[in-house]
């Protein structure tokens, strides 16, 4: 039997078929989803029960992620993540295709998830791999609300006049806490960080119907306590795009990720972070060598780095755009 041991991981994708979704996954990422009709949505690194990743190369393959945190623990995560999560990995990596819009909705943060459904909240972010044009999304209120109001609106068919619409371009990413109303518009493609939740309240869906005429449950009630029915001046992250340099996106208690566009190769010191670090490659391709052990990256994959490797070098001939997501 091989001796296991730990290198930058791949996992085998997990491709969801979804009544938005659309092609893109393949069309523009190169990702087969076949025999699916659509994809909505891949699952990168995934820790939920009954989606759980497996390694898809090298002498891992085909363990589970808690089977591997059960294994290697602190070394594969992280010491402080293992103390707070045990084998329960804590971040969920997707990409998301939306050929139409999906159901405005909400998610519960950490208590009232724990409470309803002995799972984690989700709190998530979304950088915009690519937008159609004149593609739009939903991100909280245009204005304070309240339940009552809400409601109001809801009843009477009116919502969207109480949300915040954007439109949105290429490059634009926006951090999403738990409770904050919000959806994905038709014609965008997205990569997704998020808490490793499956929890998901459905306030409307446009009356939608199914392949056998059924609409999808929505959640009215579930949602009245999860929602955030304050308004904010900036929905979208403001960050200064720059090459060749590591450029912040999102700093939250559940996840920091970092923007890394670059023309040449880098090396990145994680000495200092108790953590696993993810890379989500948008862009090119690298490959991501630590101690001896070398994995290479593409457009639509991810790279689960684990937390042994103290460094890494980022070698790229032509170049390459990834997110870089670690616990804080």
């Amino acid at each position: 039997m091989s001796k296991r041991y730990l290198y930058p991981l791949k996992f085998d994708t997990i491709f969801k078929e979804k009544i938005w979704g659309g092609t893109k996954i393949n069309d523009v990422l190169g990702k087969d989803f076949s025999p699916l009709k659509n994809c909505g949505e891949t699952w990168e690194i995934s820790g939920v029960p009954g989606n759980l990743s497996k390694v898809s190369e090298g002498v891992l393959k085909g363990s589970t992620l808690p089977e591997l945190i059960e294994e290697f623990k602190e070394d594969l995560i992280g010491k402080k993540v293992y103390e707070a999560f045990g084998n329960e990995f804590p971040l969920l990596v997707k990409f998301i295709d939306a050929a139409q819009d999906l159901s405005i909705q909400v998610h519960p943060d950490d208590k009232l998830a724990r409470e309803r459904h002995n799972s984690l909240g989700k709190s998530e972010m979304w950088y915009v791999f690519q937008a159609d044009e004149g593609a739009k999304l939903i991100s909280g209120f245009n204005r304070e609300t309240s339940r009552e109001e809400y409601l109001q609106y809801l009843n009477s068919g009116k919502l969207t006049e109480l949300l915040n619409e954007e439109e949105v371009q290429a490059g634009d990413c926006f951090y999403l806490p738990a409770g904050r109303v919000h959806t994905i518009g038709k014609g965008l493609l997205l990569a997704e960080i998020q808490q490793s939740s499956d929890v998901t309240y459905r306030i409307y869906d446009f009356d939608r119907t199914d392949d056998e005429g059924n609409k999808r449950e929505l959640h009215t009630e579930q949602a009245l306590d999860a929602l955030d029915y304050h308004a904010y001046s900036e929905y979208k992250t403001n960050y200064k795009r720059g090459l060749n340099e590591v450029v912040p996106l999102v700093k939250s208690q559940y996840f920091q990720t970092n923007l890394l566009e670059f023309t040449t190769g880098i090396i990145r010191e994680h000495f200092d972070q108790d953590s696993f670090i993810i890379y989500t490659c948008l862009e090119g391709s690298a490959n991501l060598a630590s101690e001896g052990q070398t994995t290479k990256i593409c457009m639509g994959e991810a790279v689960l780095l684990p937390r042994k490797f103290k460094s890494v070098h980022i070698k790229a001939n032509s170049g390459f755009k990834m997110l870089e997501t670690f616990m804080p």
